[in-house]
């Protein structure tokens, strides 16, 4: 390892090593600076449910031997109700597919230092230039790269992020054997993605059992911690103790046993990136945050917002070097475009959504049901005209909420 790089990426996770990967491709020296030892990785930064789509499967070359199971649908119940859409899909075995990443990116030239904890951005006369990991080691480049997830330290130091507590979101899964997944009383879920809203098991959030192959599939919880979302709330309740209560009182869970060693912890940030750049500096993934508002899907998100911070060092680094903040600010324009188009939109409709009341979820489904199978595709996208087909006069009253939070 030598001391100055093109660019230094802080985080091995999947926006990290992405990034990386497409670095390395294109010829730059890039090195990634990861906090777990190498032996260990990724033990401890396995913290997602793995669930993606084909076209992340295509666009960034992800081979087979990383999915656990292939999915046909994606069901979405409410207490009283379901919809499916036909929509193939994959659940990775998240450990295999970061461990991918990570390997790949090394063939094609990408260093990695394990064991590596970044302290805080290096800035000389205005301009970051490198990174100060462990007790006092440094390591310089022409660009730098936050890719470490809510943790942030060069994006909070720099000021590029600010992660509010008020749209933090934790949750909680376990790989389960023993899922009844075709109990009468519930839509089948074999090769399916499930995604439940119910505030008796996630208040202010969702749950989900994905089917993973056999009779096994990965079940958790997830929920906002904000107090508004937390006014259907137990009060006394943990997030360990929404997945007890789920499984006590699901007979699809009733005979379900946890697989030892398979526990999944993570937090996200559910809300519009500040901003994303600075001089010679870029955040990427969770770090901004890139997590999908509405449905929490984050490694297709993630990806694409690697491949557009890619992108745009590519740009300032070629010919004549120019990372200043207004050409690094290509990448917020493409984080924008092509990582979270119509943000906005999407983040009203994850507010009015955990704000509703279960009858609602109810009655959600009823009208998904009626309405073209693309309608949900496009009110996922944020299209307006399919958004106010399914919005009643009572909901004004969620509206006003959301707008005395915003404002």
């Amino acid at each position: 390892m030598h001391n100055h790089y093109d660019v230094v990426i802080a985080g091995a996770g999947p926006a990290g090593a992405q990034c990386a990967r497409d670095l390395a491709e294109r010829g730059y020296d890039v090195v990634v600076l990861e906090t777990e030892v190498e032996e260990e990785f990724p033990a401890q930064s396995n913290k997602s449910t793995g669930g993606t789509f084909a076209s992340m499967m295509t666009s960034f070359g992800i081979p087979d031997d990383v999915v656990m199971h292939a999915t046909d649908s994606v069901v979405i119940e409410s207490p009283n109700e379901h919809f499916i859409q036909n929509q193939p899909g994959f659940v990775l075995e998240f450990a295999e597919f970061k461990t991918f990443l990570v390997e790949d990116g090394r063939e094609k030239g990408a260093e990695y230092l394990f064991d590596a904890r970044v302290r805080d951005p290096i800035v000389e006369d205005g301009d970051v230039v490198g990174v100060r990991y462990n007790s006092d080691k440094e390591v310089y480049g022409d660009l730098v790269i936050d890719a470490t997830g809510p943790a942030a330290p060069l994006a909070k130091d720099l000021g590029v992020v600010n992660l509010e507590r008020a749209n933090h979101a934790i949750g909680i899964e376990y790989l389960f054997e023993g899922v009844d997944l075709t109990h009468p009383d519930f839509a089948d879920l074999t090769d399916a993605m499930m995604l439940r809203l119910d505030h008796e098991y996630a208040p202010g959030g969702y749950s989900w059992i994905f089917h993973t192959g056999g009779d096994t599939a990965k079940v958790g919880v997830c929920y906002l911690q904000n107090e508004r979302y937390q006014k259907h709330a137990t009060q006394s309740r943990t997030v360990d103790g929404y997945l007890e209560h789920w499984l006590d009182t699901d007979p699809r869970l009733k005979n379900a046993g946890r697989i030892a060693d398979n526990q999944v912890r993570g937090s996200a940030h559910v809300q519009h990136p500040s901003s994303m750049s600075t001089d010679s500096f870029m955040a990427i993934g969770d770090t901004v945050p890139s997590v999908d508002p509405v449905w929490g899907e984050g490694v297709y998100k993630c990806m694409k917002s690697a491949r557009a911070a890619a992108m745009t060092a590519d740009r300032c680094l070629t010919g004549r070097i120019d990372t200043s903040a207004s050409e690094m600010a290509v990448y917020d324009d493409l984080w924008n475009e092509q990582v979270a188009p119509r943000q906005s939109r999407r983040l009203m409709m994850t507010r009015l959504l955990y704000l509703a009341p279960n009858g609602r979820y109810d009655r959600l489904m009823q009208d998904l049901n009626k309405l073209n199978r693309n309608t949900l595709s496009e009110i996922n996208n944020g299209n307006r005209r399919e958004i106010v087909k399914l919005l009643y006069p009572r909901d004004l009253a969620f509206l006003w909420k959301y707008w005395r939070e915003l404002y």
